[in-house]
């Protein structure tokens, strides 16, 4: 018995079947679901389309495409879909990111049309963890950033988006989205900082956040103070911020040559749980 597949942009109709899908990876889908639970599919809210793959009249699979190109709960045979719709639709995003093996296939598939990337991060492993370290004192000098704080702010993450990505988040635009971004994330209270004498020290945000999952980004430690153990220190502020306020998970993920890093989240308490992919354009 042949099954019938099909691909479409999910109409803002369908939100309960997307968020179920969404929901039954709440950490590695943390990213989009919180956007979908705020915006719903409407793509101008959304700031992208939603794209579904259904087998015989059902949603199986997800691929958010906006500014990112992110393959949700997709099969083999949706990724393909996902791709042929892609390549028809021609590059509109700056990256793709996702589960490691449904995006590595995504991107042989793309890679003929798309390529050449300016960076693959293959192996990103996603980190989790539920409570606090148990040996690690939380940073009091952590604290929310305040809306009036963006002119302190705002620097450091220029310079860690920057480092972490290769290319300043101010070309272009002249960093009018980025701003946007930031300003978005210190009026929810989402943006954390030690700063001392005006200076930021350490940084880190909760870039998504759902009820059941959250995902901290945007981890920076000023390269002055680095090796003093702030990164460890500040996460765990992070953490009891994150943990007491927001969600019950939090994850994060990291390039897998950043070994320090690494080890740092491991002694705070993080655990592997599996793996992302990055293709930067």
């Amino acid at each position: 018995m042949l099954t019938q597949t099909t691909t479409r942009v999910l109409d803002p109709g369908e939100l309960g079947a997307a968020l179920a899908i969404l929901e039954s990876e709440p950490v590695t889908n943390a990213f989009v679901t919180a956007r979908v639970q705020v915006a719903g599919l409407d793509p101008w809210r959304l700031g992208g389309e939603m794209w579904g793959w259904y087998a015989d009249g059902h949603l199986r699979s997800l691929c958010y495409s906006g500014a990112n190109l992110v393959p949700i709960c997709a099969t083999p045979e949706a990724v393909r879909a996902f791709a042929d719709r892609a390549r028809r639709s021609g590059r509109r995003c700056s990256s793709i990111v996702g589960p490691a093996e449904p995006t590595a296939q995504l991107w042989r598939l793309l890679e003929p049309s798309w390529g050449p990337a300016r960076d693959v991060r293959s192996h990103q492993p996603l980190m989790i963890t539920e409570e606090l370290p148990k040996n690690i004192e939380p940073d009091p000098g952590v604290r929310r950033i305040r809306k009036d704080e963006m002119e302190v702010i705002m620097p450091a993450c220029v310079a860690m988006f920057t480092e972490e990505v290769g290319i300043s988040p101010m070309a272009g635009d002249g960093g009018l989205l980025y701003q946007a971004r930031v300003a978005e994330l210190v009026a929810a209270g989402r943006s954390f900082a030690r700063i001392d004498d005006g200076k930021v020290v350490f940084k880190a945000e909760i870039g998504a956040a759902t009820p059941q999952a959250c995902q901290i980004q945007g981890v920076w430690v000023a390269p002055e103070y680095r090796g003093q153990g702030l990164s460890e220190t500040g996460m765990a502020a992070v953490l009891r911020y994150a943990l007491a306020d927001v969600s019950p998970v939090v994850s994060l993920y990291v390039n897998d040559y950043n070994t320090a890093a690494r080890a740092s989240y491991r002694r705070v308490g993080f655990r592997e749980v599996g793996a992302f992919m990055s293709v930067l354009f």
